[in-house]
């Protein structure tokens, strides 16, 4: 183990407080970072992205439980589906070359970058909210969360086979490329699910952390055993990293109450379609 790598610490401080401002996983940050920046193989970025946001993550889910968002209900019934499939894709990631990787990492960027874009306005998430608790409230609601501050919120969870089926899919892109599946949660269990904005938000955190969880396990096996190098390449960077994400994590919040999000979430955007065209355009011209 080195302290080669110190200059991470920063940069994590910064990556967390923007992916937690922004509900963007760590790993979609790190990840290029490692690969373009450091020049690491695409299999110990993915897996070193994938631990150090295990640690970002655990900030958020804590902050959630406390407020009593979190849907446990449904979140169990996703990971039933989400933890196998993320092994599957940690145990794929050792296997697929490092070309493809790196394909499918970029094109991850642009779909994530296209979901920014097309991403509702707060008004019309509001009128999501409104239509939801009117068809699905009152009476007719099957789950009733007590957040702190005294209000219920009363819902129906629909297309629950459909929900699962593509969180299902962004755990295996999260095992194989550490990234895709918070944004799928998010889409679906808003527009699909028909779960009130919070819950969803709340919800697809705690799925997405024990998700990253396991996929991150599955990694750091691989890595103890690959032993040499890959390890000492891996704790060289866990060592700063951690720390960064713990501390960011803490400053996200805030930020993101300074911040618009609508124009947090087109800068991120763009920036995405920039990595991923240099991701993208490195391995066409290798």
């Amino acid at each position: 183990m080195t302290l080669d790598y110190w200059f991470m610490f920063p940069i994590s401080i910064l990556v967390a407080t923007v992916a937690m401002a922004s509900g963007v996983e760590g790993a979609t940050f790190f990840t290029p970072v490692f690969i373009l920046a450091l020049g690491l193989p695409p299999v110990i970025a993915i897996g070193t992205g994938l631990i150090t946001e295990v640690f970002g993550f655990a900030s958020g889910v804590s902050a959630y439980a406390r407020s009593r968002l979190i849907d446990y209900r449904l979140g169990v019934s996703f990971l039933k589906v989400t933890v196998p499939l993320a092994l599957v894709g940690a145990w794929l990631a050792a296997y697929v070359p490092g070309t493809v990787l790196k394909t499918l990492f970029g094109l991850g960027l642009l779909a994530i970058a296209a979901t920014f874009l097309r991403a509702p306005k707060a008004h019309e998430v509001d009128q999501l909210d409104e239509g939801i608790d009117k068809k699905y409230g009152g009476e007719h609601a099957e789950t009733i969360l007590r957040p702190r501050g005294g209000e219920e919120i009363r819902y129906k969870v629909c297309n629950r086979n459909e929900g699962r089926f593509f969180a299902g899919v962004g755990a295996l892109f999260i095992g194989m490329i550490s990234t895709g599946q918070g944004e799928l949660n998010g889409y679906f269990l808003l527009r699909r699910c028909r779960v009130p904005s919070r819950v969803a938000v709340a919800t697809s955190v705690f799925v997405v952390a024990i998700t990253a969880l396991v996929a991150s396990t599955g990694h750091l096996v691989k890595f103890v055993q690959a032993g040499g190098d890959t390890l000492n390449t891996v704790m060289s960077l866990v060592i700063f990293t951690v720390p960064g994400v713990i501390i960011g994590g803490q400053l996200g919040s805030l930020v993101s109450s300074k911040i618009s999000q609508r124009v947090l979430e087109r800068g991120l955007a763009t920036l995405f379609i920039l990595v991923a065209l240099l991701m993208l355009g490195g391995v066409l011209l290798r």
